[in-house]
């Protein structure tokens, strides 16, 4: 492999069914060999990119998890809750579910825990004493902004050493992703 990420042996990937043609180049030999797992029809987990992403989100999730949960006592669903009611005040607990992509039962324990723990409030609508409004408490915003700083700092680091242009082509991708996996999910 040369320095800028080409295998320095074309003629040999050219060799392989689907191979680049010469004078091609390829992105990355990452990329070409998920190519050729796609073509074989084998799933090598480890570049499969459902995996890929699960495993990083779960990894950023764990670390900066990490940091609030020794500090404050929450766990990641609860953050997640906190963070919404933070930003979209008077939720019903479906909103939050839908507005996090958590499931319901996720979202009904955390509530049910930040609600004992003096973290958030829930009121009944007038109109349908089934649909509870939740907010954020006066010590549940205390939590909000004093983990909020935390959270982005913890991002800032994560994507200080990502040229700018690279950090817009990566969010352009995601989105890509996320728009195709909803199709995908029709």
């Amino acid at each position: 492999i040369r320095a800028d990420g080409q295998s320095s042996d074309r003629n040999a990937i050219d060799r392989l069914p689907g191979g680049t043609p010469p004078g091609v180049n390829c992105a990355s030999d990452r990329f070409h060999s998920q190519q050729m797992a796609i073509m074989k029809d084998e799933l090598i987990l480890e570049d499969f990119l459902p995996y890929r992403l699960s495993i990083t989100s779960h990894t950023v999730s764990t670390n900066i998890a990490r940091v609030y949960e020794k500090r404050f006592g929450v766990s990641i669903p609860e953050w997640r809750v906190i963070a919404i009611l933070g930003r979209f005040p008077g939720l019903s607990a479906v909103e939050v579910a839908e507005r996090t992509f958590m499931d319901k039962v996720a979202v009904s324990r955390a509530v049910t825990k930040l609600i004992k723990n003096g973290r958030i409030d829930r009121q009944f609508a007038d109109a349908d004493r089934r649909r509870s409004i939740l907010n954020l408490s006066e010590e549940g915003q205390k939590v909000h902004n004093e983990i909020a700083p935390l959270a982005l700092e913890f991002e800032h680091q994560l994507v200080e050493d990502i040229s700018e242009d690279d950090y817009k082509t990566f969010n352009a991708i995601l989105e890509q992703l996320l728009d195709k996996a909803r199709q995908l999910g029709n």
